[in-house]
């Protein structure tokens, strides 16, 4: 087993790894066919690789329809990793349950369970006597099958068993560390590329020409075929894109129907039928809006992939009825090989392509900020900005400097109670301080609305003092003692300290309330100074934000579904960005449902 274990860890291709364990598997239980069957996202599988007797013909490359392994049949494959049935022909036994014990029996985990007829009639059909599969499965899903087949019936003992098991489980980490390979890959091209747009940016004079006329370009970001910025009422084409009518078109389809920051299909002419005109060119379409008011978009072509997929049998079987009109669930009894010609179709946008373009968008955004120097640029971009900042005075002045003077009025009553215990009035004492601090940001802010160019009082500022304050407030409010805050080391800065301390309470307060739900949340705050700039990160392990949701998290108001019901008003981060980039600083999210939030900060760093 050793010996088996290190040959299919031998290889680093993927085609190799899965042909090798196959082989590996027919050695141990001398089945006819032993085939890697990979499930696809319609859940329609493919038989990716195949080790077999030589009399018999190859399935290599031949697909299968979904339905021949239905959905609940793979929800039991991920709970049993193994499942023998060595004889189509054996009769199951009934079992008979004692009459005063009415439960149901759970046969979930039960090696000597019967399986359903209409997959043993399945089996039959195609002439299989014995079958036996081993799951794959790569992040706790179902990746795949390891499926044998035998023309006899045959039966393997359990040390057999396990062995195979072990092989796929030790097949599933491989495939999960080549996955996490790539990933890790594709992300140091990216950040090599990211990185030289960066730079180009800082030092070009024009965004087009930083992003479609220098070294490196849109098409390094993302693989593709194709790209365009749409920027300033012109395009700028990169690689092979529609024509220049095509994409003038297609602006306008854009601006009526993509209501979203970030647009993405890889089966565009469906959606969009015009584009089955250009589909050798652009049939998957990633789109990035810059800005909706200004027309302004980043946008990735991808060429379509004419496949001639190879089904055992047709796909599209029949609905059946009978006599009385009911369904006639039976299996397929028919698997001559049928050809589909799929056309209109490009390689599906990776989770990798969307943080890619998130990123590059915020870098592009920052370059606009400080680049756009048009009165058209200043005068759209004001409008918004006058827009926001009028909702934003409202909800400041009405719905939170009541509440705190109230606040601050009841604890000042409970103050002269003397029933209340010295800890007690302590923290009486500490609401009404924080209720004067609070007060004071919000006149702050409210300055800052109303002017816009409000001077900053920079001085210098004991960070660590300022998170500690923050921490120890934090810590009243929740009262959590599973929750843990490591502070690391955090670079003194300078700054407003009105301001920067809103910035820290909101993001630090954030990531303590989103990872409650967290069976150990943990927050984690570190900084670094890095030449002139001073960088901070806040890390949690707390709910997450979509990725499509990353775009819009620092607009107004702005909430995402999977918090509705935790208490916020959606305004803190939009302050939040605007007091970072009152100080030329920056700020940039990075995120993932489930698995927590980190938020970057970088400062000018002025030397006191």
């Amino acid at each position: 087993m050793g010996n088996t274990i290190a040959e299919i860890l031998t290889y680093s291709k993927l085609e190799e790894l899965l042909e090798n364990t196959a082989i590996q598997v027919k050695q141990v239980i001398n089945f006819d066919r032993v085939m890697i069957y990979r499930f696809a996202k319609d859940g329609h599988g493919e038989v990716v690789a195949e080790s077999k007797n030589p009399d018999l013909s190859p399935w290599l490359g031949l697909h299968y329809p979904a339905s021949d392994i239905p959905r609940q049949a793979r929800e039991l494959y991920k709970l049993n990793l193994t499942r023998l049935i060595a004889d189509v022909e054996a009769h199951p036994a009934r079992i008979n349950k004692a009459k005063n014990n009415p439960q149901d029996l759970d046969l979930t985990f039960s090696q000597l369970r019967a399986v359903s007829p209409i997959h043993i009639q399945y089996l039959k059909n195609m002439d299989v006597a014995s079958s036996f599969s081993i799951s794959l499965k790569f992040k706790d899903e179902l990746w795949g099958l390891i499926a044998c087949h035998n023309y006899t019936p045959r039966f393997i003992d359990f040390k057999s068993r396990e062995y195979a098991k072990l092989i796929g489980q030790i097949t599933s980490s491989a495939l999960e560390f080549r996955q996490n390979e790539e990933i890790l890959r594709n992300e140091n091209e990216f950040k090599n590329s990211l990185e030289k747009i960066i730079k180009q940016l800082l030092e070009t004079e024009s965004i087009e020409k930083a992003l479609t006329s220098e070294e490196t370009t849109l098409l390094d970001v993302v693989k593709s075929d194709g790209a365009v910025l749409v920027h300033d009422n012109k395009i700028y084409k990169l690689g092979k894109t529609p024509n220049d009518q095509q994409l003038l078109d297609l602006m306008f389809w854009i601006n009526d129907q993509v209501k979203d920051t970030l647009y993405q299909t890889d089966s565009f002419s469906a959606v969009y039928p015009k584009a089955s005109a250009y589909k050798d060119s652009a049939s998957g379409i990633l789109i990035s809006v810059l800005s909706k008011e200004l027309g302004d978009y980043l946008i990735w072509f991808r060429a379509e992939q004419v496949q001639n997929v190879k089904w055992a049998g047709n796909p599209d079987k029949p609905v059946i009825m009978d006599s009385n009109g009911l369904l006639n669930i039976s299996p397929r009894n028919s698997f001559a090989i049928w050809t589909e010609t799929i056309s209109g179709v490009a390689e599906g946008w990776s989770i990798e392509d969307i943080k890619a373009v998130i990123k590059l968008k915020e870098e592009v955004n920052y370059g606009l900020n400080h680049k756009a120097g048009t009165a058209r640029m200043m005068n759209e971009r004001l409008k918004l900005a006058y827009q926001e900042l009028e909702s934003f005075s409202y909800t400041i002045s009405h719905d939170l400097k009541n509440p705190i003077a109230s606040i601050k009025s009841y604890a000042q009553l409970l103050i002269r109670d003397q029933n209340i215990l010295e800890r007690g009035q302590k923290m009486l004492h500490r609401i009404a301080d924080r209720a004067d601090q609070m007060n004071l940001m919000i006149n702050a802010v409210l300055d800052y609305s109303r002017v816009g160019r409000t001077a900053m009082l920079f001085q210098p500022i004991k960070t660590e003092d300022l998170i500690t304050e923050i921490i120890n407030d934090l810590q009243l409010i929740y009262a959590n003692k599973n929750l843990k805050i490591i502070v690391g080391e955090v670079p003194d800065m300078q700054g407003d300290p009105i301001m920067v301390l809103q910035v820290f309470s909101n993001l630090i307060g954030n990531a303590v309330k989103y990872s409650q739900h967290s069976s150990a949340p943990k927050v984690h705050i570190s900084g670094e100074l890095i030449g002139n700039k001073v960088h901070y990160s806040i890390i949690d392990n707390g709910i997450g934000i979509a990725q499509n949701d990353l775009l819009s998290i620092f607009e107004l108001f702005n909430r995402m579904d999977n918090v509705k019901d935790i208490e916020g008003s959606g305004v803190g981060l939009a302050i939040v960005k605007r007091i970072i980039e009152k100080h030329e600083g920056t700020i940039v999210a990075e995120s993932e449902l489930g698995i927590g939030s980190t938020f970057r900060l970088t400062f000018s760093h002025k030397e006191s």
